[in-house]
């Protein structure tokens, strides 16, 4: 059973306070949940930290590797390990921001990184999920993932009507540690309304179904301030 815990957590740029500017106040709620998930991920004692997210291929990101906020305004680079020596390979957006995430707690075990692609299929998933599994003796991921990008006119993607029943099975999902409803996720679907956590959640469910036994989850955060989906989840094995 190596995977004994999971914190799900959103990767908006402007989680970062420096990023949001004088809006930072409107996702401190977020944060705060975020930081929450974090510490009761490190709780689980993991010999291994496991950073999961999207970008634009997939399998693993060798250290040292460095995410920068230079796109997003900041001139901010953010290591997956503190005080790398160099920038090494360069992480994608969701797993910068879990780096950053991770920054803000001190003690934490070797951390890894996993992207994987959004259109990623499902033998893709399953055998990444078997990576994850494989990872360590006892290994918590941090699971990177926004929900829909379409709940409203202002929303990236417009507004769709599909979006909130999407956005609301996941929650109950992530609440509840439903791995078949996580699995069941539709690709097509999920590409339509800009979910860019599709692919992570299902390879946690992949993960955690391979290493057995029964899961609690709770939600600590669902919002969509800016017409996209933000959820906080944290899971452990019961």
């Amino acid at each position: 059973m190596p995977l004994v815990a999971a914190a799900v957590c959103p990767h908006p740029p402007l989680l970062v306070p420096e990023v949001a500017g004088s809006a930072a106040p409107e996702l401190d709620d977020l944060r705060a949940a975020c930081d929450t998930a974090v510490r009761r991920l490190l709780a689980a004692d993991p010999d291994i930290l496991l950073v999961l997210g999207t970008g634009p291929v997939t399998g693993p990101i060798r250290t040292p590797a460095t995410g920068s906020l230079q796109p997003w305004g900041v001139d901010l680079d953010v290591p997956l390990v503190p005080g790398q020596p160099d920038r090494g390979a360069v992480l994608p957006l969701s797993l910068t921001v879990g780096a950053w995430l991770l920054a803000r707690h001190d003690a934490r075990p070797p951390v890894t990184a996993v992207q994987v692609a959004a259109d990623a299929g499902p033998a893709e998933l399953a055998a990444l999920a078997d990576e994850v599994g494989a990872a360590g003796d006892r290994v918590a991921a941090l699971v990177l993932g926004d929900g829909s990008a379409c709940r409203g006119e202002k929303a990236p993607g417009y507004d769709d009507a599909r979006a909130l029943p999407y956005d609301q099975a996941v929650a109950a999902a992530l609440a509840d540690a439903d791995l078949d409803a996580l699995l069941d996720l539709d690709p097509v679907v999920s590409t339509e309304l800009k979910a860019a956590g599709r692919a992570p959640w299902q390879v946690l469910a992949g993960a955690a179904r391979a290493a057995g036994g029964g899961w609690r989850g709770e939600l600590l955060h669902d919002s969509a301030p800016y017409g996209v989906a933000y959820f906080v989840a944290s899971w452990e094995r019961m």
